[in-house]
């Protein structure tokens, strides 16, 4: 769960709580937490949540935003390990400086922020086999065991999936929502916030090209956006009316490769044997 989706600490004390007490019982995962660490347009307190994270008995931190620096130690004092999500390898090393035990490597291709940088993860994914030393997970685009073969062979560890979960019967979202992913395609996701240096790859609808619209007229201005961008819009699409154009909400061009809402045990169980089948299937590319 993203730990800034709770106002305050205290509400993302009772949201991990309130996860951890619906694990099912032969489920051998943990809670993980995402603590993103970027100047807000309100004050947080990013102590705070460290260590209601910390409290709670979270074992996997997903840190984001600036490098993660004290926040780090205090983590790993409590047996937590830390896996720092960036989108160039030159932001990722920094990161392995401050000893971060994993790297989540994010592509241009990926639904919500991916930098200012445009790197996609058929490069990206190369450049941290060749540049890090830390074992790294692909993120952004993807959706298939194909795709998680391919991650394999480019030297990342595993895959990152967040827009593919999203079209699952388990996701505790609107059916608008998974149905708009279903029927959508390459083209049908945008970038907003350009102007203000916080790029968003979203659902490309009449909200996200008036708030193109506006950033064209006013860029920078993020004030002239916020009514347009801010979550709470987000979430009344997700959990309540179901509108897929009212709201800026975040989605990859992964929607392109999601044809069906799966369960997430179906999801995982294709993904994997469609990954068993590639990776077998490479050894007849070499001739002897």
């Amino acid at each position: 769960m993203t730990a800034l989706t709770q106002p305050t600490p205290e509400l993302l004390e009772a949201e991990i709580a309130l996860a951890q007490s619906n694990l099912l019982p032969n489920c051998e995962g943990q809670v993980g937490v995402n603590l993103t660490i970027l100047p807000m347009f309100t004050d947080v307190i990013y102590e705070d949540y460290r260590d209601v994270i910390i409290s709670s008995g979270v074992k996997v931190v997903e840190t984001a935003g600036r490098p993660p620096g004290d926040f780090v130690k205090a983590f790993q004092d409590n047996g937590i390990k830390i896996i720092h999500k960036c989108v160039t390898t030159r932001h990722a090393k920094s990161a392995e400086r401050t000893g971060v035990d994993a790297i989540s490597l994010d592509g241009f291709e990926c639904a919500g922020h991916p930098g200012e940088e445009d790197i996609g993860n058929y490069v990206l994914q190369a450049m941290g086999a060749r540049e890090l030393t830390v074992p790294f997970v692909t993120s952004g685009g993807v959706g298939t065991g194909r795709q998680l073969a391919a991650s394999l062979m480019l030297g990342a560890s595993g895959v990152n999936l967040g827009t593919r979960f999203m079209a699952t019967k388990e996701a505790p979202i609107h059916e608008n929502i998974k149905k708009a992913l279903c029927e959508g395609g390459a083209s049908d996701t945008t970038l907003v916030m350009r102007s203000v240096r916080n790029t968003e790859r979203v659902y490309k609808n009449s909200t996200a090209l008036k708030v193109q619209e506006i950033e064209r007229e006013f860029p920078g201005e993020f004030d002239k956006i916020h009514e347009y961008v801010k979550g709470e819009n987000y979430r009344l699409s997700f959990h309540e009316t179901g509108d897929i154009e009212n709201s800026v909400w975040s989605c990859g061009s992964v929607m392109s490769l999601i044809d069906e809402v799966l369960t997430c045990e179906d999801l995982i169980n294709r993904m994997v044997a469609e990954a068993e089948a590639e990776l077998l299937n490479a050894p007849n590319f070499v001739v002897h």
